[in-house]
């Protein structure tokens, strides 16, 4: 058993492949983990290792993707000119922002949910927010968050040793216990291929909507906290000597790779 290193181990989690010897173990390792116990089917498998077995799942799976696709596109919401209306006046108003916001079709798990509104009255976007805690593998949901907050304080309940609920401090510890001074906020550039994945350094200090500026968002902002003192596998553009920091105008409009991504997470 790889959690209590104690019994012999009984059950492997399909998920993460660890053993357990008991249900209290797997219980155990789902939260220490952050493991849902349900298995990857987009999970890659080497060409040495394929099987049958893999074969027939990866159809199965395609055919689920195919049914996802042709629901969604019965789906009455596709075609109401509201909802497209809605969607037009996002985007328009990101645009005035300077920030190109990308929407996907109905179907895809971004888009079912994104909360994120405009208010005429305000002149102000509510963001629907995800925040990403990789050293902790933790995420959390925010919706309705003012674009004039800085991410300084949107980030205070989580990783603020005082004003921080008790349980999310003591999930993200690493976090909490670690001068402010050591904290990056990074954001994934959209529209590059995936053998060159970087990511842009936020100001913490400066509100959400600044720190958007100039950028491509599909659907909704995710940003990922880390820590300098740990070793991560983000490099930052412009910080990896190979690339110049970015240019926003030289963005491409190509959501090609990032839909793919979408189809498998969207069944």
């Amino acid at each position: 058993c790889e959690t209590c290193s104690k019994e012999e181990a009984k059950y492997r989690c399909p998920r993460c492949m660890k053993y357990s010897c008991s249900l209290l173990c797997v219980k155990k390792h789902k939260l220490a983990l952050s493991c849902n116990g349900v298995r990857d089917k987009t999970a890659f498998i080497s060409v040495n290792e394929f099987t049958d077995l893999n074969l027939l799942s990866d159809y199965r799976f395609l055919e689920d993707v195919g049914r996802t696709a042709d629901a969604a596109a019965r789906h009455c919401i596709v075609h109401s000119p509201a909802t497209k209306r809605l969607l037009y006046c996002l985007r328009n108003k990101a645009r005035g922002c300077n920030i190109e916001l990308k929407t996907l079709p109905v179907g895809f798990t971004k888009r079912r949910e994104n909360s994120t509104t405009f208010n005429s009255t305000e002149n102000k976007f509510y963001w629907h927010l995800k925040l990403v805690f990789p050293h902790c593998h933790a995420e959390y949901t925010l919706k309705g968050v003012p674009d004039d907050k800085t991410l300084a304080d949107i980030l205070k309940p989580y990783i603020d040793p005082v004003e921080s609920d008790p349980v999310v401090c003591q999930r993200l510890k690493i976090y909490t216990a670690s001068p402010q001074s050591d904290v990056r906020i990074l954001m994934k550039i959209e529209n590059r291929s995936r053998n060159s994945v970087r990511y842009n350094e936020l100001d913490a200090s400066r509100s959400l909507l600044d720190n958007l500026k100039g950028k491509v968002i599909i659907e909704y902002p995710t940003l990922f906290v880390v820590l300098k003192t740990l070793k991560n596998d983000m490099v930052v553009l412009g910080q990896d000597g190979s690339e110049p920091a970015e240019n926003s105008d030289s963005e491409s409009s190509s959501l090609s790779s990032v839909e793919e991504g979408e189809i498998r997470d969207s069944s």
